[in-house]
């Protein structure tokens, strides 16, 4: 929670980005949060971060705790020979981790979504554009949503519970590379830091268990997050895409399904402009949040005594 909340005006500016929101699809990343604040106001940074904060826990919750299950049965299903450590299986429990967890609670990640996306200019400030030249820019909302207000209005209007989960296949597909690959190269990382540079990655427990310093905790998930965001990443544009496809007229061509969007931003806007639209702001705020969550994570289990070694 804390680690979202710290990265939350990013999480903003990525959506308007990936969407190309009329008001801001002209703006980078640091002009675009300059336009929020300009705009609409600071605290507008943090729109949508209410409904984060509600998916948030149970999701973090959902996804490390079924992780320890799926890893476990699977290491039961398929044990290794002479105790050897299998990392591949760590993949697909954490591919099972991330779905199980965004299946949980994709409601509220569209809810979250969409509270973002809303756009509510402060009356008395002047809409700057791109370029600074202060043009004026049209069809403003000016209700301030809220988290039940949004969740009513998509049941009653978008095909009730149907309108909840629209987007979800990109979703759950991402999630398969995403958390599998999050899972993968963090414990594999961990354990190539602990096997082959011990003195400098590890600290001691008990004369026989060493586990990792926070600096090396925190490199191991920053490369992991990473690599996982890279490879994930069209599918969390398409995903955003299909959420928010009801939100004005222009965008309904969007939410038919997961083929036809992909083909329709590939189509719109290319790869670096479309599929990888707002991606290096994507890296500075998902590197450090997937570092923090693992860290953390790794440490709450050295503190209740569970297992965070290379047999973990």
């Amino acid at each position: 929670m804390v680690s979202k909340t710290s990265v939350a005006p990013l999480d903003r500016i990525k959506i308007l980005l990936q969407v190309h929101h009329s008001t801001y699809q002209h703006f980078g990343v640091f002009s675009g949060l300059k336009g929020i604040v300009r705009n609409e106001s600071f605290l507008a940074l943090y729109r949508g971060n209410g409904a984060q904060m509600v998916r948030i826990f149970p999701y973090a919750s959902v996804q490390f705790f079924t992780f320890e299950i799926y890893k476990k049965a699977l290491n039961n299903l398929f044990p290794s020979q002479n105790n050897s450590t299998n990392h591949s299986l760590k993949f697909f429990a954490g591919s099972l981790a991330g779905v199980s967890a965004a299946a949980t609670t994709y409601p509220l990640d569209l809810i979250r979504a969409r509270l973002a996306y809303n756009v509510v200019m402060v009356s008395s400030s002047p809409a700057i554009s791109a370029n600074g030249n202060g043009s004026a820019i049209a069809s403003l909302q000016l209700a301030r949503p809220t988290i039940a207000g949004t969740l009513v209005s998509v049941f009653r209007n978008e095909g009730g519970f149907v309108g909840l989960y629209k987007g979800i296949t990109p979703t759950l597909l991402a999630m398969v590379p995403y958390s599998g690959l999050s899972f993968y190269f963090f414990e594999r990382l961990k354990h190539l830091a602990l096997s082959k540079a011990p003195e400098f990655c590890s600290k001691e427990v008990n004369k026989d268990k060493r586990v990792l310093n926070v600096p090396s905790k925190l490199l191991c998930g920053g490369i992991a997050g990473a690599i996982a965001q890279t490879v994930s990443y069209p599918l969390d544009v398409t995903r955003r895409r299909m959420q928010l496809s009801m939100t004005a007229k222009e965008s309904e061509k969007y939410s038919k399904n997961l083929v036809q969007t992909l083909k329709l931003i590939y189509q719109e806007h290319g790869i670096s402009k479309g599929l990888y639209r707002g991606m290096s702001i994507n890296y500075i705020r998902a590197i450090p949040m997937v570092a923090v969550s693992f860290s953390t994570y790794e440490i709450m289990k050295q503190y209740f005594g569970l297992s965070t070694g290379m047999d973990s």
